[in-house]
């Protein structure tokens, strides 16, 4: 008797991970039935998402989104999120996908899928306009101001490792070291290339454009495990709008450069 209780436990769990599997996997007949795709986008990170002087939702993602809903033959519907819960909000199905700046990354890769990718974060060395800073060893006397533990702190130690005469500054926040570079205390800075037009707006007579790329990173579509249909699809999307160009024209309008070439051969 226990036995065949075991047995048809058993049973009843790989029933009931049939029909989740079943579910999880049917996602992209969910949105052409409901005519409408559920897109989560961080409509608090520029250019990414952001609202715009008449409190619309704008931005690289929103744009993107956008292309994906028309292209899919269905209405959008922007689900906002945070970085902290971009996650929960898939696996939760309060949305389809996720467009929101979302790095690829191993820790993620366990719980989640991506795309192929539609786009880089990179991180920048940004200094004025008239400064002559190419490559890392151009920093060699310079003082240049980071923000602690980021990529770009990593990539910024990493590259400038055998720089001599540089100096780096580390502030405990963005917003710290935004502040030291909009006011002058510093001219130079490492961070995410959205961080550069964000510093430049605060305070324009400083003049700071990106005078090199130091690494990109890849940032693609979120999508649930099992999602195979809506993954092929998205796939394929993304690989045409590369090669005609949309998205890259979606990222050349929000980050003032192309995406990098490999990308988009």
């Amino acid at each position: 008797m226990n036995l065949n209780r075991r047995v048809l436990g058993s049973l009843a769990a790989l029933l009931l991970v049939g029909l989740s599997a079943s579910a999880w996997s049917d996602t992209l007949d969910t949105i052409k039935q409901r005519k409408k795709i559920l897109v989560a986008v961080d409509i608090g990170a520029p250019p990414y998402g952001m609202l715009d002087g008449q409190a619309r939702q704008s931005g690289s993602d929103v744009d993107t989104a956008r292309l994906l809903a028309k292209d899919l033959g269905v209405a959008l519907e922007i689900v906002p999120v945070t970085g902290p819960n971009r996650v929960p909000y898939l696996l939760t199905r309060k949305a389809d996908v996720v467009l929101a700046s979302f790095s690829v990354t191993d820790e993620r890769k366990k719980v989640i899928d991506f795309s192929e990718p539609y786009g880089v974060v990179p991180v920048v060395v940004g200094g004025p306009a008239q400064a002559k800073l190419k490559a890392f060893p151009d920093l060699s006397g310079k003082t240049i101001a980071v923000t602690r533990g980021t990529t770009a702190d990593q990539e910024l130690s990493r590259g400038a490792k055998e720089v001599p005469g540089v100096n780096i500054v580390r502030y405990e926040d963005d917003a710290t070291t935004n502040t030291a570079v909009s006011t002058g205390q510093q001219d130079y800075l490492a961070a995410a290339v959205s961080v550069i037009p964000v510093v430049k707006k605060s305070n324009p007579s400083r003049d700071l454009e990106i005078k090199f790329v130091m690494k990109a990173y890849p940032y693609a579509i979120g999508l649930r495990k099992g999602d195979t249909a809506l993954k092929n699809w998205l796939d394929g999307w993304v690989s045409t709008n590369l090669k005609n160009g949309r998205i890259n024209g979606i990222y050349k309008q929000y980050f003032g450069m192309a995406l990098p070439d490999e990308m988009i051969k």
